[in-house]
Formats: C-alpha cells, structure tokens, sequence
C-alpha cells in the first residue's frame, strides 16, 4: 500500500483500532461501520480463526482437509519453541546466579534490584514487538519490501522509545526499594535455609518483580554517583538489548513469512525468552565496566548518550505512519502488569523458604502457561486482523500459505497436549540433573495443576482478546502484558495448592540443597 491510500485509510476511520495500532491501517475499509465489523468478529467464532474467511464459508471441504496438516504445523512449530523457552529459563536463572556475585552488584546492590523489574518489563516489549509484526506479515503486510522496510525501522525505533522509559522506571523502582528493604546479613557459619532458597529463587525466577538482595555484608551505597550507575546501566542495557534482540525477531519473523512458517507460534516465547537472558548478559557486563568509574563522570556521560539517542529515535518514530500513533498507546497495561506481578513476588516471598524446590517448579508453572498463551493471543489477534481485512473490498490482504486454519477450541487441545511432555521433560531434567527429587504422587499432581494453569491461560487469552476487541483496542498492544502478569499471579497460587495438597499426602520433593545441608 502506498502512502497516499494509506493516508485515504486514515481519514477515512479514526476510530479503528487496527489505524490506532499504527501497524496494520490498511485493514479496515472506510465503506465499513466499525461497529458491525466489532460485533461480526466478536459473535463468528469460525471466522475468528480461519485466516480465509471467505474461503472457509464458500468450501467447507477445503478446510476439512487442511485442518489436520494446520494441527501438525501447530506442533511442528510451538513444541521446540516451548522446550527451548523452558530451558532457556534455566539459562538465564544459572546466569543471574552468577551475575548477582560480581563486583558491581555487591557494591551497588541497587543494581540486583533492578533485574526483575527490568525484565519484566522489557519481555513484555519484545512479546508485544513479535506479536505486532507477526500479524504484520501474516496478513501479508511485510510482503512489499518498501512497507517492510518502513514497518521494520519504525517498530525498531519505537522499540528504542519504550526501553528507555521501561529502563528508567526500573532504575527508579529499584533505588526506591533499596530505602525500603533492609540490606542481607551473612552469618559467618553456614547459610540458613532461607538463605539457601532465596539464592535459589534468585537463580531460576528472573523475571519476578520483587527482588531480593545478593548474600553479601557490605554497606549501601546512595547518592547521586550510585543513581546514576544504576540509570546508566540499566538504560544502556535495555536500549542495546532492545536493538540487538529486535533485529534478530525482526529477521525471524521475514524468514517465517519467507518460508511458509507461521511467527504467530514462534516469535513470542522466544522474545520473551531470549529478551531475558540478553538484558541480564548486557546489565552484568555493563555494570561490570562501569562500576571503575561510579564517582567519576563516564556514567553521567552514557545517561546522557542514552538520551540523545532517545530523542532520535522518539523522532523516527514519530515521524513512521505505521507506528506514531503507538507512541501514546500500550503504557498502560505495560506497568498495570508490573503492579501485578508485585502481588506474585509477595506469594514467592511467602512459600519459596516454606516448600523445597518452590522455586524451581515456579518456573515451568509460570512461564510456560504465559508462553502457550502468549502464542494464542498472537494467533487470534492475527485472525481479528486478518478477517478485518478480509471485509473490506480494497484491501491488501495477503494470507499466507496455509488456506485455512482449525477452530479455536481444536488450538487450544492441541496446545495444551502439546505442552504435557515439556512439563514431564522438564521434570526429568530436574530429577536427572539431581537439583529436585520428586515422588511419584507429586508428578502426577503437578502435572494436574499445570494442565490447570494452561488451560486457565487459553481461556484467559482468548476472553481477554476478544474483550479489548470489542472495546478497539489492539491485542498485540495491550492483551500481552496483562496475561502475562495474571499468569505469573495464578501459576504460583496453583503450585501453593498442589504443595498443600502433596505435603498432607506425605509426598513433598526434596532439592539438592536440602540434601547437602543434611
């Protein structure tokens, strides 16, 4: 689409949501009331999930013989990313533990503090990054090199805008926390069982939103020197991980498009994932050749150069008619979702030193359900778009290879069967690795209770985007966020009550740290 029809487009439909997203404003044709095309979507559950309306209606036969290959492109593709996001949370929970140890963050431990916060954050980015253009070209938007162009540079540039916020606010909120939470002590015999399972929740949980404090006894540092080595680190890590990271989804989601694989069931658990572990590599090294000069001005110098390159990239943005209008837009649920996830660190507070290995089944329990929803929302919102399109006569829909796509409730069977093996290989490598020894009685019930959490996250996912919906608001801007943090909140209270239940059974696990300490 050209910039004169995409301008037409803009005059002629305010009020759309896919204009308000900046992303897909070719998708609603200014012939059609926003409100019937609302209320159709939201009643035809077919058409929300066939990315050939038309098709679909006009061959029902076409569709029945496409489903089963759609089903195994589900598999083929959603499976591998979810073991490997899973593993990828070990990763990044053995770095952290390793990270938390260096020099910068013994001697500003604001620096810890602002781990969790920042990750939280900045997943919730990457995720919304991936969704946007995963329904970009899946409704064929990226096919035209000049549009992807535009779409690409201007989602990067945006991206750039909102992790420097996100970046600032978390330097904020761990400087704040460190007036509120008294500094850890270090006995001089060995660490305590609470201490044990906080340095265990500090290694395998690093997206939580409250943090807790490195093990080490030294005073802390306030002042102006030591705000602006947190801001400074914190910025320049999110900024460059925002760079590196969004080109490399950027680069995958072309070659999904490129080589007929849908990014709806790739890219989000991976940017979730790989955002993770790329910001805490960035904010140990960072920090790490900062911390030399935290009196002097080379600090002061970066918050500076982040600046200006904010101010850059805020005029890029503002300038791309594809994303100026998501400028305004997608902050709210961004630290609606931090505010809710604080109430899941109060949880881990309260039952990660109660319960051997809490913190290490908190991990699957959380993150993969918020994984497999992630890759809902991603879907439908593709197919909200796409059936858009699809009502308007002059519109640039492009499906995608795939002709037709199965039911919602089909997806959601496949993806909660689909998910089952992670979580008994997850378990394996646990009990392989000698880190959790688990009954049999707990297997079965944590195996339940995830089941539970999965299907709580689809059925989440799918009200939750059908809502903001129907209100005009896009779900790859606003749905992510928010079921990430409810899924954190409810992962949690169904592993509280599996551990109640397993522990009047007589069937608690028992970790490897309990097991040297005896």
């Amino acid at each position: 689409m050209n910039g004169v029809e995409l301008n037409a487009l803009r005059n002629g439909n305010q009020q759309s949501p896919v204009l308000e997203s900046g992303l897909k404003s070719s998708f609603i044709n200014d012939g059609h009331d926003d409100e019937d095309v609302y209320s159709e979507n939201g009643d035809d559950e077919e058409a929300l999930l066939s990315t050939s309306y038309e098709h679909r209606r006009n061959d029902r036969s076409i569709v029945e013989v496409g489903r089963w290959p759609q089903v195994k492109d589900i598999v083929i593709e959603a499976a591998p990313t979810l073991l490997f996001t899973t593993i990828g949370l070990l990763f990044t929970g053995e770095l952290l533990d390793h990270v938390s140890r260096w020099r910068a963050m013994r001697e500003v431990d604001q620096l810890i503090m602002i781990i969790p916060v920042i990750l939280n954050l900045k997943g919730n980015l990457e995720m919304n990054l991936s969704a946007r253009l995963g329904t970009a070209a899946n409704v064929g938007e990226l096919d035209e090199p000049h549009i992807m162009r535009k779409i690409i540079f201007g989602n990067l540039s945006l991206l750039q805008v909102q992790a420097t916020v996100v970046s600032f606010v978390a330097a904020c909120v761990s400087f704040v926390l460190g007036f509120i939470i008294p500094r850890a002590e270090i006995p001089a015999t060995q660490p305590s069982e609470s201490i044990l399972a906080t340095r265990q929740l500090l290694s395998l949980l690093p997206r939580r939103p409250r943090p807790t404090l490195p093990p080490v006894d030294t005073s802390r540092k306030f002042g102006i020197h030591s705000f602006f080595m947190v801001v400074s680190t914190a910025m320049s890590a999110a900024c460059l991980s925002s760079l590196i990271l969004g080109s490399f989804m950027c680069t995958l989601i072309v070659i999904c498009r490129r080589y007929g694989r849908n990014p709806d069931n790739i890219a989000p658990p991976i940017a979730s994932c790989l955002g993770d572990l790329v910001t805490l590599l960035l904010i140990g090294v960072l920090s790490t050749l900062l911390i030399p000069f935290l009196n002097g001005f080379i600090p002061i110098l970066v918050v500076v150069v982040v600046l200006l390159s904010f101010f850059f990239s805020f005029a890029a943005t503002y300038r791309n008619l594809y994303v100026k209008d998501l400028i305004k837009q997608g902050w709210v649920p961004l630290f609606g979702a931090m505010i809710i996830s604080s109430t899941t660190g109060i949880v881990l507070d309260l039952f990660v030193s109660r319960y051997e290995g809490f913190a290490l089944l908190a991990v699957v329990i959380s993150g993969l359900p918020g994984s497999v929803g992630s890759i809902f929302i991603s879907r439908l919102s593709t197919t909200l778009h796409a059936v858009a399109l699809s009502a308007a006569p002059s519109g640039t829909f492009r499906p995608s290879k795939n002709s037709a796509e199965p039911s919602s409730n089909l997806v959601m069977i496949v993806l909660i069967l689909i998910t089952i093996p992670v979580e008994i290989i997850f378990l394996s490598v646990l009990h392989g690795l000698g880190w959790l020894h688990p009954p049999f009685l707990f297997i079965a019930f944590s195996v339940v209770f995830f089941c539970c959490a999965v299907t709580a996250s689809l059925f989440i996912a799918r009200s939750l985007t059908h809502f903001l919906w129907s209100r005009k608001l896009d779900p790859d801007t606003y749905a992510l966020p928010i079921h990430s943090a409810l899924m954190d909140l409810i992962g949690q209270l169904l592993l509280v009550l599996c551990f109640e239940i397993v522990t009047v059974l007589g069937a608690v696990p028992h970790t490897k740290a309990a097991s040297e300490m005896n």
